[in-house]
């Protein structure tokens, strides 16, 4: 399988697992009207796929570890539990993510739910497997949590009327925080240890894991939806436009590419698990790009919003500077 064998390679990795990770919902938004319950059936299929493609080549080439398809035939029970697990706990905290989306609004959703996933999953995987300077590194996270949260004040002074912060939706953004936070260190003591499979096996059980998890999650989701609307019949799904389920399946390949590429960069020298998931993590920033920069979402948005986008950006570039400096002092 290939890994990176120096950090500007991990680096660039991490950079592309950011953006991945940040721009896979913009095939949600080519799909008006296709309820999420239906569009995460394509999006699982592409996660999927999406792992078996990433095995099947890179993780098929070069000298280190055993190739992905011997890799797999020697995954040790243990192991792939581990990487299931936290496919579980990842499909719950996201589902949970979206309905809390829906409730409260992406102003109170994301800054409580990826702001706290940021913060448990960078500290624990750090115990775990502590690598990096940590005083950059949480100096880094620290920044970048200021950067989400100028970015959810923002999005509330674009708005004509705020929406009211349902106890509801806080509470699902926390409880969607928590476990999103909590499925990078299963994913980690899965690579770890004797005869561990490498991250391409590894994101390949972890797609497993969320795949057989949707078929209850999202089958009750659609029966019944914690965001208050009608239930959802699965005939709609054949009903859909081809388009659509294409767009799905693309959004979770893209998905995919990130987590792929954010394993294999977990695993090379220095870097650890922290920093990588923590770099990943910028992905809020990402998706406020396309949002401010593509979809103009900020157009007519008063001017003290766009004075807080800037110093979100600003936040954030520093805090992502400080992280990707951490294993280099």
């Amino acid at each position: 399988m290939y890994q990176p064998e120096t950090y500007t390679v991990a680096l660039s990795f991490m950079v592309v697992s950011m953006w991945c990770w940040g721009s896979w919902a913009n095939t949600v938004k080519l799909c008006p009207g296709y309820r999420f319950q239906l569009f995460y059936w394509d999006y699982i299929a592409g996660l999927v796929l999406g792992s078996l493609l990433w095995g099947l080549t890179l993780g098929s080439v070069g000298v280190t570890g055993r190739s992905f398809l011997s890799d797999l035939r020697h995954s040790g029970a243990h192991h792939i539990w581990l990487a299931v697990v936290g496919g579980i706990v990842f499909n719950i905290a996201n589902l949970l993510l979206v309905a809390a989306i829906d409730i409260a609004g992406l102003a109170v959703a994301f800054p409580i739910g990826i702001g706290l996933a940021l913060i448990v999953g960078a500290v624990s995987s750090y115990l775990i497997s502590p690598a990096g300077n940590p005083v950059m590194l949480f100096c880094g996270i620290a920044l970048v949590v200021v950067a989400i949260v100028l970015d959810a004040a923002a999005y509330r002074m674009r708005e004509s009327t705020r929406q009211k912060m349902s106890t509801r939706g806080v509470t699902l953004s926390l409880l969607a925080g928590l476990l999103m936070g909590c499925f990078y260190p299963f994913v980690s003591k899965a690579m770890s240890g004797q005869d561990a499979p490498g991250p391409y096996a590894t994101s390949f059980w972890f797609a497993l894991g969320v795949a057989g998890c949707s078929l209850i999650a999202n089958t009750l989701l659609m029966r019944h939806p914690l965001d208050g609307n009608t239930p959802v019949a699965m005939s709609a799904y054949a009903l859909a436009p081809a388009r659509w389920h294409v767009w799905g399946i693309l959004g979770g390949g893209i998905w995919c590419t990130g987590a792929v590429l954010n394993f294999v960069a977990s695993r090379a020298h220095i870097v650890g698990p922290a920093v990588s998931y923590s770099i990943g993590q910028g992905a809020t920033m990402i998706s406020a790009c396309w949002g401010v920069f593509i979809w103009k979402e900020f157009a007519s948005a008063p001017a003290r919003a766009k004075s807080l986008l800037t110093w979100m950006f600003v936040f954030f570039i520093l805090g992502l500077v400080a992280i990707a400096l951490a294993p280099l002092f």
